[in-house]
């Protein structure tokens, strides 16, 4: 949780977070409350504030997930 706390510190509060990823005002307050950020979140919370999905969710394995993304597609004729 603590990441999750830093990344609403630099938002400003968990309004303000929500309003940045593009969630219910109240979300923010709901992850507080189940300790825990959902992982389709994590990228949003990142790319908005700077703390790493893999701070946010260190039991989800990120670096495949990553990966995934930096694989050339192969062209199609």
């Amino acid at each position: 949780m603590e990441a999750f706390l830093k990344a609403v510190e630099i938002a400003g509060s968990r309004l303000k977070l929500a309003e940045l990823i593009g969630v219910a005002g109240s979300t923010p307050g709901m992850w507080a409350f189940r300790k825990k950020v959902p992982a389709e979140h994590c990228p949003a919370i990142e790319r908005e504030t700077g703390v790493l999905c893999e701070e946010l969710r260190p039991d989800v394995p990120w670096e495949v997930l990553r990966n995934s993304k930096r694989r050339p597609r192969k062209a199609t004729a």
